[in-house]
């Protein structure tokens, strides 16, 4: 058994695992502060118990969130001994400032909204609703920076086989930070959106649509259009960013092994042979690549085989979930225009075949999302840190292939189990339903 490849399976197993919990809450915290705004504004009891019953939703993810990530931070200092003692100079401050900025900012105010709504001020109350937007927002930020950094490092110099740092602002700033952020945040916001709308409509094809429910399904609706948008303007200029300084993913990406003028986008096709050649049917634009890239349809693409066999990413795997994030993406636009389309006609409520869709449209945000990590990270390959430090380099030198295995077994397990308690609990909460009017509620029956 190959340690790097099981290191690696561990590593992204977890992680793939964990990413199902933050983009629900990131997305549901802006969907709540949303709420509250509204509260505060107008004192509409409505908005209040909208605000309870999805603030219950997020404490029960947030939980679960928070406990399958812990195993991430052993990881690196278990499997990834090599690779943290060469980033550790760059990663302190990124991910200190997670911790004490973002997740104790978030987890405070979100204590404060659970234990002590009751008790504080309408405002102070739309005020911790805001601060928990902002403690989601900038965990996400750091972290985001951490692996931009591993994407496009700057601001270091390398001694003493370390990557040490020289400019933080340039190490924060990364070519990559900010295409990645504001693409991630937008993808969460959408996945939060679907949630909402999705459990909303649910209630409607239960024959238990109420005021809560109505308001709730319009606003995840809207937001669900608003951040399908934002999406595709965010991801195009990823794109743009991942073209000019991460090349041999690019072309990976687009499947390209021959240096192209004129480059078609390919939507659909299976991925191409070694030699480079495309079997099979294919759904393509011509020179919009080259278009979308470098705003000439006309502008050089390079191909795979300029770059050190050694160097280049798996193909057919960043090839292919590239290809299904777009196709996943464009569902999702349709299904969220659609619902608005319905919300202006006045139908939003009574159209039943749309209220099955967007029950069954929940996952995509999250399948979108798995699929977009996979290619940023599949598509980096060979290297841990881009052009820096290879994979194959980044293991642990003491760390064997069976405590590895047993290692996966034992999380596969313990996942397992968070996975059915966090369903369970998600279950219990959406089948007890809104507080009725009148009714003081409860926020998070389970979570409580």
């Amino acid at each position: 058994m190959d340690v790097v490849w099981l290191a690696r399976l561990q590593f992204s197993l977890t992680i793939m695992f964990h990413f199902l919990f933050p983009p629900i809450t990131i997305g549901l915290a802006l969907l709540i502060a949303l709420l509250e705004t509204a509260r505060w504004r107008t004192a509409r009891d409505v908005y209040r118990r909208a605000s309870d019953f999805w603030l219950g939703l997020f404490t029960v993810t947030f939980v679960v969130g928070v406990a399958t990530g812990i195993v991430m931070e052993f990881e690196f200092g278990t499997n990834w001994a090599s690779y943290s003692r060469f980033v550790g100079d760059i990663f302190g401050a990124p991910l200190a400032a997670e911790g004490i900025f973002a997740f104790f900012l978030e987890s405070g105010f979100l204590g404060l909204l659970i234990l002590g709504r009751k008790r504080i001020s309408s405002f102070v109350r739309w005020f911790a609703s805001l601060m928990v937007v902002l403690g989601t927002t900038l965990s996400a930020f750091w972290i985001i920076v951490a692996n931009s950094w591993m994407q496009t490092p700057a601001g270091f110099r390398l001694a003493n086989g370390r990557a040490e740092m020289t400019d933080f602002w340039a190490a924060i700033f990364n070519p990559s930070t900010l295409p990645r952020f504001t693409h991630t945040i937008a993808a969460c916001w959408a996945m939060g959106a679907f949630f909402m709308a999705g459990i909303s409509a649910w209630y409607y094809l239960k024959g238990r649509g109420s005021d809560v429910t109505r308001v709730s399904l319009k606003l995840g609706t809207v937001v669900a259009v608003v951040a399908c948008v934002l999406n595709v303007a965010t991801g195009d200029q990823h794109a743009k960013q991942v073209a000019r300084t991460q090349e041999v993913k690019f072309a990976a990406m687009e499947g390209l092994f021959v240096t192209q003028y004129g480059t078609a986008l390919t939507l659909f096709a299976l991925p191409p042979t070694q030699s480079g050649r495309r079997v099979g049917p294919e759904l393509s634009f011509p020179g919009l690549t080259s278009f979308l890239a470098f705003g000439d349809f006309r502008a050089p693409v390079r191909g795979l085989n300029e770059f050190p066999m050694e160097d280049r990413p798996p193909v057919a795997i960043t090839f292919l979930s590239f290809r299904h994030m777009l196709i996943v993406g464009g569902l999702m636009m349709l299904v969220a225009f659609l619902g608005l389309v319905l919300l202006l006609l006045g139908r939003l409520e009574r159209a039943r075949w749309w209220q099955h869709l967007v029950v069954w449209s929940i996952p995509l945000p999250m399948i979108a999302i798995q699929l977009g990590w996979v290619t940023a990270e599949v598509g980096r390959q060979p290297w841990i840190v881009y052009g820096l430090m290879r994979t194959r380099d980044a293991v642990s030198k003491v760390v064997g292939a069976p405590q590895i295995l047993f290692s996966i077994v034992l999380f596969g397990a313990i996942y397992a189990v968070l996975g059915v308690l966090w369903l369970y609990l998600l279950r219990r909460e959406i089948v007890h339903g809104p507080a009725l009017p009148g009714s003081e509620g409860e926020v998070g029956h389970a979570a409580a």
